[in-house]
């Protein structure tokens, strides 16, 4: 299980990459709620690396604030892959960022679909300039559980860009 400790010293390591070469980072967040920022800003010294978070826990705020087209999520849902390239895409545009992660999933207990079962989470990690990275993951246990296993992922796919 992941826990408090494996997830500061993920975000200890990726404090010390970010910095060591000026980058910067966005996040976009639905099902983890902020979580990963919050890791992030429990680390003294973010703010020279972290400029800020978006918690879009509705498809509403999604489009809003990111700019995810309509079109996506009723063709794909809110727990795609495409959606999650918009929402990093959408991050990287709305601020002064080098790099974003994106995440969108269920978490549980309730909210599983056809295809999309709890634990169901996509991750995107787009850097300017660059192509976009996603992925789509299945993580097993309670809410608490899976969500703490997505904000690991998400910030290891971070510091796997910063490499």
């Amino acid at each position: 299980m992941t826990t408090d400790s494996d997830l500061k010293k993920i975000a200890e390591a990726l404090s010390k990459q970010a910095s060591a070469i000026g980058a910067s980072i966005a996040t976009a967040e639905s099902c983890t709620g902020g979580w990963v920022a919050k890791i992030l800003t429990d680390i003294p010294g973010s703010s020279a690396w972290l400029d800020r978070g978006f918690v879009t826990y509705t498809n509403e705020s999604k489009q809003e604030m990111l700019g995810v087209q309509a079109a996506t999520l009723e063709t794909y849902g809110a727990v795609s892959e495409q959606t999650v390239q918009e929402m990093a895409l959408g991050a990287l545009n709305n601020s002064k960022a080098s790099i974003a992660v994106a995440i969108s999933g269920i978490a549980g207990p309730m909210g599983a679909m056809p295809g999309k079962p709890v634990g169901t989470v996509c991750f995107a990690w787009a850097q300017r300039g660059a192509s976009v990275r996603t992925c789509r993951e299945q993580f097993l246990g309670d809410r608490d559980q899976v969500r703490r296993q997505a904000v690991a992922f998400a910030l290891n796919g971070i510091s796997d860009l910063l490499s």
